[in-house]
Parts: structure tokens; C-alpha cells; sequence
């Protein structure tokens, strides 16, 4: 985790030295239309006067107008990849190109580069790559960054949907430590007190500064931006997503294949993700008042203290709308069936993590 950081305006100025300096010949951008104009259009005409050979992929729409990570997409870059003879990818965008550059990448077996178009999601740093294969949601092993480029004065420009979905993400690590914790000591999975306060301290930097990232200050956008990095380089010094993703994330997912499966346009992940957390607090909340015997009674204190310690979903809600994202599902399109199912369903999407919301769907 040694590797380039840069958080300041006119970081993109510094990609093509970097790349330079690095010895690079050969380069790929990945991209879509949207982030090509924000962005990549620039970065590949800085590449070309530095001397460097410069290729741009731009990553098709499925029926729905949405770009994807999906086999369809990772396929189209894997190609370019290869026809180009590409030594380095540059993922130019938010968390789904950045998911689709990762696994292209690792499946050519090069590195790449991360430029985040919009403080979205806290995976631009991840070894994870969330991909759709068959329509079904799964996180599959790929590599890292080596080197991230983030220009404040291309994320303070970002849609405000997707600031807002980038706070919702990161309130969704609410939930998502709770669960750590309570499969750490349920369920005895591996935890580590030094990433937990690591990611908890990102939270509450966004949360501490709520206001300013609801006004679209370059302060407030620096500070989610700087909180999203810090939650990945979490997952990373971890090597697991345990701090980031529990019940709140499952049901996003859940609700993601459903979207995909009915030909829907999709959702912001951190729009689902912050919604999902509220729904997910009430629920536990309501838990550990009622079924006390889901947790074992030698932690059933310190569960339930812990269980306090998360925002109502009515002030998770409260803060949502701060940032200007939606605060219902049904502002998604989640309907009161498909929601009902996910809370039934959605662990199975991870069996292998022991969350509160699976240990009462198995109780029941």
C-alpha cells in the first residue's frame, strides 16, 4: 500500500508523468461517454504529448443505457487489452468502470491506474471486483491500483447523485462494522480493532462534515473523497470487505439482479446502500429488543450496546437527505414485495458471512 496517492486539484496533470516514469509505451484508458468528456478525452491527448501510445475503450451501455460490469463489458476491454498490446489500464470513472478495469487487468495480467471521475464509492482502491456473471451478483478476487489519481476539481464537479450516493456508502459502514463485529464474535470470523477504527474514523469525518458535503463545498467533497479512499485502503490492509459490506450491501446487491432481471434501469450503489443501512438499522434495532436470544448471551451486552451506537434510520435517513440522496426504496423503485424478499433472501448472496440479518432469516 506503498503505491502513489494523490487528493489535490489538478491531480490528472500528474497521470501522464507518472506513467512516463514508469516506462510505459503502451496505455489504455477505459471509459464511458459520459467520463470520456469529463476526463478522458483530456488525460488521452496529455499521454500522446507526453510520447506515450495511447488506446481508448469505450465501454458500451447494455438495453437500459447503463454501463455494467458485466460479462459483455469486461469481455470488450479484455480485448482492446490484448489488440493494443496494453502495458497499464486507466480506469476513468466511478465504481463500475473501475470494476471492469480491475478484472480486465488482472485477467491480461497488467496493472492499472485509478482515476475517479465522482466521490461515489469506496472501491476505487479495492482488490475486489463486483461483477454481474449470469445476472447473479459476485465479488471476484482481482488486484489493486498501483498508482490513484484524484482531481478535486473534476469531483467537485460530479452529478450531485452521485456525491450523494458516495455519502450513502459510507453511511452504510454503520451496519457493516456492527455485522463485523457480530460475526466476529458469533460467528468467530477474523477481525482486526486497527481496520475497524480506521474505517469507523472515515465515517465520522463524513458524517462531521455532513453539511458541507450536502453543499457540494470542495472541503466537504475533499473530505468524503479522502474517507472513500481510507475505507478501501481498510479493505485492502484487511485483505477482506468485512469493514465496508454487511446486510446493508447484501441487500443492495439483492436488489441490484432484481433491477437486471426485469430489464430495469439500474441504481447508484450508494443510493441502495444508504437506504438499505436506515431499513437495516430499524431492524436490528427492533432485534435486539425483541429476539435478545440471537445473540450468544456471553456478548449479549456488548452486542446490544454496540447495536445502539448506530444511528436510527430515521437520523440515517435525515442525513441522506442532507447530502440531496433518496431516503425511501421506493424512490429507487423498490417496491414493498421486492424489499420484504430481500430482508427474507438477501444473506444468501454471501453465505460465508455471519450477519445479524442471517442469523435471524435461519432462526426463522
Amino acid at each position: 500500500m506503498t503505491f502513489p496517492v494523490k487528493i489535490e486539484a489538478g491531480a490528472l496533470n500528474a497521470v501522464a508523468t507518472y506513467l512516463k516514469e514508469q516506462g510505459y509505451r503502451q496505455v489504455a484508458i477505459a471509459v464511458d461517454e459520459m467520463t470520456y468528456k469529463v476526463a478522458g478525452g483530456r488525460l488521452e491527448r496529455e499521454i500522446e504529448r507526453a510520447g506515450i501510445q495511447v488506446g481508448t475503450t469505450r465501454i458500451e451501455p447494455d438495453r437500459q443505457g447503463d454501463v455494467i460490469a458485466d460479462e459483455a463489458s469486461i469481455v470488450q476491454l479484455i480485448l482492446a487489452l490484448r489488440q493494443e498490446a496494453a502495458e497499464v489500464t486507466i480506469a476513468v470513472g466511478s465504481g463500475t468502470l473501475h470494476d471492469i478495469s480491475r478484472f480486465a487487468a488482472y485477467a491480461v495480467g497488467i496493472p492499472f491506474v485509478s482515476v475517479p471521475t465522482a466521490p461515489s464509492v469506496d472501491g476505487f482502491n479495492s482488490v475486489g471486483a463486483p461483477l454481474i456473471l449470469r445476472g447473479e451478483k459476485k465479488t471476484i478476487g482481482a488486484i489493486g491500483p498501483s498508482a490513484i489519481f484524484a482531481d478535486l476539481d473534476i469531483l467537485t464537479q460530479a452529478p450531485d447523485a452521485m456525491v450523494a450516493a458516495g455519502f450513502g456508502d459510507m453511511l452504510g459502514k454503520y451496519t457493516s462494522l456492527f455485522d463485523w463485529t457480530f460475526g466476529h464474535l458469533a460467528g468467530a470470523e477474523p477481525f482486526s480493532r486497527e481496520v475497524y477504527e480506521r474505517t469507523e474514523r472515515a465515517l465520522l469525518a463524513c458524517v462531521e462534515h455532513s453539511e458541507e458535503i450536502g453543499r457540494r463545498t470542495p472541503h466537504g467533497i475533499e473530505t468524503l473523497t479522502r474517507a472513500l479512499i481510507e475505507s478501501g485502503f481498510a479493505m485492502l490492509q484487511f485483505g477482506q470487505s468485512h469493514s465496508a459490506s454487511g446486510a446493508e450491501h447484501h441487500l443492495s446487491h439483492y436488489w441490484e439482479m432484481e433491477l437486471l432481471r426485469l430489464g430495469r434501469k439500474q441504481v447508484l450503489h450508494g443510493a441502495k446502500v444508504g437506504i438499505a443501512c436506515a431499513i437495516i438499522s430499524d431492524l436490528y434495532r427492533e432485534l435486539a429488543s425483541e429476539r435478545p436470544e440471537l445473540f450468544p448471551a456471553e456478548y449479549r451486552e456488548a452486542l446490544t450496546e454496540a447495536i445502539a451506537r448506530i444511528p436510527s434510520g430515521e437520523e440515517i435517513r435525515r442525513l441522506l437527505a442532507l447530502a440531496g440522496g433518496p431516503t425511501a426504496p421506493e424512490a429507487l423503485g423498490i417496491g414493498q414485495e421486492l424489499l420484504e424478499r430481500s430482508l427474507r433472501e438477501a444473506h444468501r448472496i454471501r453465505p460465508n458471512r455471519y450477519t445479524l440479518l442471517r442469523t435471524y432469516n435461519e432462526s426463522n
